[in-house]
């Protein structure tokens, strides 16, 4: 028998707030205002979808702290600095003090990183060109790194340039 395209009788019932935050969960790490926005997005009453985050939160299930971990990892990979993390972090509901104390933890070495996106982007060659430290300078910043940082990566960059000994 056909079905016709007004007939429900064979839709699957709505998945409860706590089954659909952990098959969001299933699928990657998500931050609890994340989960929240898509709870609600998806037609959920408050109160259940908050005690569905708080359930996942007790069973550790969900943990801001191991979403952070992960998309600082995830990040700092792609080639992002610290400052674009943070306001990444931020967004999610992080509190400035976990957001720093987790960037600390990461241990990562901004310097090389910026130095590394500098060679991925423009090779190893040096420049002593202003206009080229100035474009490279504002990759590194639109990239989140600190204006520190990049001074130092682009004044290296100079001195690697303009440096002729053997």
């Amino acid at each position: 028998m056909k079905r016709k395209s007004g007939d429900n009788s064979t839709e699957k019932p709505k998945p409860s707030a706590y089954s659909k935050a952990l098959g969001l969960l299933a699928r990657r790490e998500h931050s609890r205002r994340e989960l929240k926005q898509k709870l609600d997005r998806s037609g959920y009453e408050r109160d259940e979808a908050a005690d569905a985050l708080d359930r996942l939160g007790e069973q550790q299930y969900q943990d801001d702290d191991r979403f952070a971990e992960v998309l600082i990892r995830t990040r700092s990979a792609q080639g992002y600095g610290p400052m674009r993390l943070r306001v990444e972090l931020r967004s999610h509901g992080l509190s400035d003090a976990q957001i720093r104390h987790l960037i600390d933890e990461a241990g990562i070495d901004w310097t090389e990183s910026a130095g590394a996106q500098l060679r991925r982007r423009y090779g190893s060659k040096g420049t002593t060109d202003l206009a080229e430290r100035a474009k490279r300078a504002q990759f590194l910043l639109r990239r989140g790194f600190p204006a520190a940082t990049v001074r130092d990566v682009t004044h290296a960059d100079v001195d690697d340039a303009t440096d002729d000994s053997p």
